[in-house]
């Protein structure tokens, strides 16, 4: 039987799986540390991390919002398309990729921050600033930011080139 392409073992090609994985995790892992800095930034007035060390809950609504964002993110490196057979730093360092995710990273950021403000513009009665006041509606903000950039960075990461 005619192979096509290298022929590895079959640990060789899981260990070079699983260390594009880690890799790609641990990068939209960064981004998502950035984002959370960006979203201190675009809202000063509301100390995310200290508010939600408050609250057991919203600590809890924190740590879930993470876990599915890191749910996301892995599934989203083990799934992404790779060229199997190439070079071996193309196969685990594809800047392609990187290039799309940090565009995913920047456009997430900036069509989120516009649609809020449109929203907060079309719905004046409600005071979105004030989830400033409970630790546990700031946990929910933040859990509700970490999901959707997860989605995000999934939809980067297994998006064809």
């Amino acid at each position: 039987m005619s192979e096509i392409g290298a022929v590895h073992p079959f640990y060789i090609t899981l260990l070079l799986w699983l260390a594009k994985t880690v890799f790609l995790a641990f990068v939209c892992g960064f981004l998502a540390w950035l984002g959370v800095r960006a979203l201190d930034v675009l809202t000063p007035h509301i100390h995310e991390r200290q508010r939600i060390g408050e609250s057991p809950l919203a600590i809890g609504l924190f740590i879930a919002g993470f876990f599915i964002l890191i749910g996301l993110v892995i599934h989203g490196a083990a799934t992404a398309p790779a060229v199997v057979g190439g070079p071996l730093l193309d196969y685990l360092i594809d800047f392609r990729r990187l290039g799309l995710i940090a565009a995913s990273f920047f456009v997430s950021l900036l069509v989120v921050v516009a649609m809020f403000l449109i929203l907060n513009k079309m719905t004046p009665k409600i005071p979105f600033m004030s989830i400033e006041n409970s630790p546990n509606a700031i946990g929910t903000y933040v859990f509700g930011y970490l999901v959707f950039f997860g989605l995000v960075l999934h939809a980067a990461l297994t998006s064809p080139l």
